[in-house]
């Protein structure tokens, strides 16, 4: 299994009332210091050479844009220091934003470089972006998965396609293509797509044998998906594994409980994963165009989890209605995970503070969030483990307004105490990466039925 570590690289110096007056996205940037943002900015390269240091296998950027709970706005420029000044970790990008990046050449250009600087080591990753990314660059909503799709061709031909030749799609054009850098890893970088629970992303990436990564879903409907990725793949030829796939797991260690909750409870405020709901308001994450029309119209609080009691969108995933309504269905819950709490009435922002903290018992109970000890963390992170059976995971902490000695400590107990351990489970669970297995290469069995990866089996009478 491949491990790595994660944070969303926040501002930490914004007003917490203002966040929760207005969600992270769309606040004036006049609370940004370029002093203290260049601080963090290189405490968070810094926490990353600890994270190679303490043995993680890779590292992970992400890019989001006029927000302050991601400072990777430009997550390349990070990625080209960290192929420098690390050694060993595979750097991955999980990703870059194909709709909005306007010139995909150049894109497959930087990422080229990046592969060639640290000798092999970027692993590549495409998302469709936010739909606050939409108004931050000025594109056009209605076009995103066609951007998406078109660019994305674009850069694999670019690094796979001896040059020069012509490009004519619907959106870019380019008369002469003939990158003079390119990927030491051939045919190119490894690629995976990130996603919260999106089957036509899902379908898209078993069609292209990518591994797809889910970001901190909850559990019961991550199991389904992946059984969308498995049907996917078994009408494109092949048999899935855990190579296919991989997970963001929040966790938070401390040397006590008491001071392990303390501080994931901060990460509810962390803008994105739990927090979620403070990404940003119903107007910049939904887009004309961006989402479905039944996506969009169904931000209500029952989209909560998968067990709530007001009509969850994943009770009836498996109740013999149609793939296409599943699909809408699926989807659905995606509006909830980003911009749910809007669709509340709260007195002030003291009582949405209070909510959000009550909520966390129900968080930590869904493992949306797994804190303690490291000696307590480890049952549950195999719970995880043996529940979803990913080739990669990541450990995704230290959001929210969380001081520096305690994301240390946090990094330093993952690396010594919780990472062995968790290698030895995914030893023991004949958890195979995408390094180790090709994915997509197991054919399927005589049978022609695929068999499942995950399994809701281990999380038996957790949720009751």
């Amino acid at each position: 299994m491949h491990i790595s570590y994660f944070t969303e690289r926040p501002y930490r110096y914004v007003p917490n009332d203002m966040v929760i007056r207005n969600g992270f996205f769309g606040n004036p940037n006049k609370f940004f210091d370029p002093v203290k943002g260049g601080q963090l900015l290189n405490e968070y390269l810094d926490e990353k050479l600890l994270a190679e240091e303490l043995g993680f296998d890779g590292v992970m950027l992400n890019e989001h844009h006029d927000t302050s709970f991601c400072m990777g706005s430009v997550m390349n420029v990070e990625a080209s220091v960290l192929a420098r000044i690390t050694k060993k970790v595979k750097i991955a990008l999980l990703g870059n934003p194909l709709p909005i990046v306007g010139n995909p050449l150049r894109l497959a250009e930087e990422l080229a470089m990046i592969d060639m600087i640290s000798g092999g080591r970027l692993v590549s990753g495409w998302v469709r972006g936010g739909g606050s990314e939409q108004f931050a660059s000025n594109a056009n909503p209605a076009f995103n998965r066609e951007y998406f799709n078109e660019a994305h061709e674009v850069v694999i031909k670019a690094w796979t396609q001896p040059g020069p030749f012509r490009y004519e799609g619907k959106h870019f054009h380019y008369r002469f293509i003939d990158p003079w850098v390119l990927p030491i890893q051939k045919p190119h970088p490894p690629i995976w797509i990130p996603g919260l629970l999106s089957p036509e992303t899902v379908e898209w990436c078993a069609e292209h044998r990518y591994p797809y990564v889910a970001l901190a879903t909850f559990l019961p409907p991550t199991v389904d998906l992946w059984n969308f990725y498995r049907d996917a793949a078994a009408r494109h030829g092949y048999q899935v594994g855990t190579e296919n796939f991989g997970y963001l797991q929040k966790v938070y260690v401390a040397d006590t409980e008491e001071k392990a909750h303390d501080i994931a409870k901060y990460d509810m405020f962390g803008g994105a994963g739990i927090g979620y709901s403070l990404f940003g308001q119903p107007q910049w994450m939904f887009p004309p165009g961006y989402n479905s029309k039944q996506a969009t119209s169904r931000i209500a609080r029952q989209f909560t989890a998968p067990d709530a009691t007001q009509g969850s969108p994943w009770a009836t995933a498996a109740s013999g209605q149609s793939a296409q309504q599943t699909r809408q269905n699926i989807s659905a819950a995606q509006v909830q995970h980003r911009s749910g709490i809007w669709g509340e009435t709260r007195d002030s922002i003291d009582s949405t503070r209070e909510h959000i903290f009550s909520s966390f018992p129900e968080v930590e109970r869904q493992f949306q969030i797994i804190c303690g000890t490291p000696r307590t963390v480890l049952p549950k992170i195999r719970k995880v483990l043996e529940c979803l059976r990913p080739g990669i995971f990541f450990f995704w902490q230290n959001d929210g307004p969380i001081k520096r000695e305690d994301r240390i400590n946090n990094i330093k107990l993952l690396g010594t105490e919780v990472v062995p351990a968790v290698r030895e489970m995914a030893r023991e669970l004949e958890l195979k990466s995408p390094f180790e297995v090709q994915p997509g290469s197991r054919p399927l069995p005589p049978s022609g039925k695929p068999e499942s990866v995950g399994s809701l089996e281990p999380l038996a009478g957790l949720f009751n």
